[in-house]
């Protein structure tokens, strides 16, 4: 169900035509690196990969809105980064990958 997640919110920034092309390269490429890490925390975690691929899809879908609602993407990405912050030492690059995505979406404007 992640996988089908994630697939779903990179075709929703790629139809974001309102993004420039170079903030949904770097949103698709951050999200690209997820999906694998997600799959792996999967096998172990299953209701905490979804609650993380949730969020991901949620905060993807705020970001990409014509009219933001920067409140509320900002409390998505809080909540993605917290949502991870217990699998740092065991899952370090899903750590590293939020990251990465929570700052792209600080790029686009939360």
């Amino acid at each position: 169900m992640s996988d089908e997640r994630i697939e779903k919110t990179k075709s929703t920034v790629d139809a974001a035509d309102h993004i420039p092309a170079d903030k949904k390269a770097a949103l698709s490429a951050a999200l690209s690196k997820l999906k694998p890490a997600l799959e792996q925390i999967s096998e172990t975690h299953q209701e905490h990969a979804e609650s993380i691929a949730r969020l991901v899809e949620a905060s993807a879908h705020e970001a990409t809105r014509r009219k933001k609602r920067s409140a509320h993407l900002k409390k998505l990405a809080h909540e993605l980064r917290q949502s991870v912050e217990h699998f740092e030492a065991s899952h370090s690059q899903l750590v590293a990958f939020v990251t990465e995505y929570s700052a792209v979406l600080s790029a686009l404007g939360v």
